[in-house]
């Protein structure tokens, strides 16, 4: 049940801080540099298994192998670097006109996010004696 709690509550800072992402820089951003690509209404099934997963990927690579807070951090700033890095190149290799922009924000979000999502998760754990 520990795990559960963790896990929900590391969804929910995740899910804050991507949204808060989007909304306030992204969205206007993303819209500049591939807004031909978008849909006109987001996939909110995709968009809902994408965190899960994320947020899944977050726990067990990052926050359950560590033991301080400090290799949380590292451990989500590379699996960020992995995940955002991954779908960023692989989307400038293939897709015509993909933004190098893109790619650059993309990777500094998925190092910040990564990292500070698995240090708070890390932290909670302590707190609530769940790691």
């Amino acid at each position: 049940m520990k795990t559960v709690w963790l896990f929900l509550l590391t969804l929910l800072i995740y899910g804050i801080l991507d949204l808060a992402f989007i909304a306030f820089f992204a969205k206007n951003f993303i819209q500049k540099q591939v807004g031909w690509l978008l849909a006109p209404k987001p996939d909110l099934v995709a968009a809902v298994i994408f965190y899960l997963i994320f947020v899944g990927g977050i726990l067990y690579f990052c926050v359950f192998p560590a033991q301080t807070a400090s290799r949380a951090l590292l451990n989500g700033v590379f699996f960020g670097l992995v995940t955002y890095g991954t779908y960023e190149l692989v989307n400038k290799s293939l897709l015509d006109r993909w933004p190098a922009a893109m790619v650059v924000v993309d990777l500094i979000w998925g190092v910040f996010v990564g990292g500070a999502v698995s240090w708070v998760s890390y932290k909670l754990g302590e707190v609530f004696k769940w790691i």
